[in-house]
């Protein structure tokens, strides 16, 4: 999906009779570009099985694949649309892709998909100088009743000091945006130190496991789960039973535990 070039309104994409939205389902996953633990299968079909059974209504994808042409050759089911675009497949018309890193058999980054108009996005470089790349996808949702809906996928570095230099830029891109409008944060954030929280706080994010449970879910390794990477924060919006997807088929889907909530808007 490509950025349209003049900015759109709720207003001209969400029909005048469309009822108010007051609750959505998010789901995020780090889907380790389809593959299962330790890459020993392909396992894309079956992530899309089970993440249709969710029944999210915007869905947080981080280290999908956008192309890759020896996995194209070497796997009898590989799907010649992006991994994004077939797992959005008919039950998320839309989506939004951020390309975070570029190599010569393909790509790789964020992506969004949504039961909901995307009114703008943008993938905001946070590479730091000397590592890996990694990016922001900042999208706008036109949510019926709520006007504009912030959605932030996030996968940050490996290491704590580029973590802290991409929470700066994550804290610049949110104190700019409208403080009435509803802000959701979701994404691998490798803070395996849990030192994001004291960073997110001053920009007034909640996050939805600390809240409910007092500790970020743990999510990582996914059949063993000990490190807490993975995040969903919120801001002008209320958390409703957060979850982590931590048993078969999930454990067997990715490296990462998907998480899951509702949200109160």
């Amino acid at each position: 999906m490509i950025e349209p070039a003049v900015p759109l309104t709720a207003a001209q994409v969400l029909p005048e009779q469309a009822p108010a939205v007051h609750r959505l389902t998010l789901l995020t996953v780090n889907t380790h570009k389809g593959f299962s633990p330790l890459n020993r299968r392909f396992v894309l079909p079956e992530l899309r099985d089970a993440v249709r059974t969710v029944g999210a209504d915007v869905v947080f994808l981080q280290e999908v694949l956008g192309t890759h042409r020896q996995h194209g050759q070497r796997y009898d089911n590989w799907s010649d649309v992006p991994q994004y675009e077939f797992l959005a497949d008919s039950m998320w018309p839309v989506f939004a892709y951020g390309r975070n890193a570029v190599y010569p058999d393909g790509d790789h980054g964020n992506a969004l998909l949504s039961k909901f108009p995307i009114l703008r996005f943008e993938n905001l470089d946070v590479t730091v100088h000397g590592h890996e790349e990694r990016g922001l996808l900042h999208s706008v949702l036109a949510v019926p009743g709520q006007g504009e809906v912030h959605t932030v996928c996030v996968h940050l570095g490996l290491r704590e000091g580029q973590r802290q230099q991409q929470l700066r830029l994550l804290c610049r891109l949110l104190d700019n945006l409208d403080p009435a409008q509803p802000v959701i944060v979701a994404g691998d954030f490798n803070d395996w130190r849990q030192r994001a929280d004291a960073v997110l706080e001053r920009s007034g994010l909640v996050e939805a496991f600390v809240q409910a449970y007092g500790a970020p879910a743990r999510s990582f390794p996914a059949r063993w789960p000990w490190l807490r990477l993975d995040r969903i924060y919120l801001r002008g919006a209320t958390a409703m039973a957060p979850r982590a997807l931590s048993r078969k088929p999930w454990s067997h889907l990715s490296d990462h535990v998907p998480l899951a909530l509702e949200v109160q808007l």
